[in-house]
């Protein structure tokens, strides 16, 4: 159960509501539990909750556009920018306030979805990593 609501939290906390989970993984990891464990369901579920930003950016473009809050234009502009630097933006995906909106507009610009899957996990891989290794190292 415990590795179930720390998936459940890093999935929510990617989404585009606000959250955090590393307070949780700290917990969690000084309760003895496992840490591949933790690290597996915390990375997965962080992973999770980027790609359903991703799908609402992808199925919500055309009603972006539609409202007239995004313009053709700024979308051709950006899917340019988004080709030529979007893996560089999405292994940031893991950074309060940058990631959730970048994950977003990959869907928007239709990034494809096996690179955006590929970067993302290695972005929330890598921040949870350091985040256990950290915890390891000091107590």
């Amino acid at each position: 159960m415990r590795y179930l609501s720390l998936f459940f939290a890093s999935l929510l906390a990617a989404t585009l509501l606000p959250g955090g989970s590393e307070a949780l993984l700290l917990y969690d990891l000084s309760q003895n539990n496992s840490v591949f464990l933790l690290f597996l369901a915390a990375t997965a579920g962080n992973t999770l909750g980027s790609l359903i930003n991703y799908l609402l950016g992808y199925k919500g473009a055309a009603f972006l556009q539609q409202k007239g809050y995004i313009k053709p234009a700024a979308l051709q502009r950006g899917h340019v920018i988004f080709e030529k630097w979007g893996g560089v933006a999405l292994l940031l995906s893991w950074m309060p306030v940058v990631g959730d909106p970048v994950t977003f507009a990959a869907g928007v610009l239709r990034y494809e979805v096996w690179k955006f899957l590929l970067l993302v996990l290695i972005a929330k891989g890598v921040r949870y990593a350091v985040v256990i290794a950290l915890y390891l190292q000091f107590y």
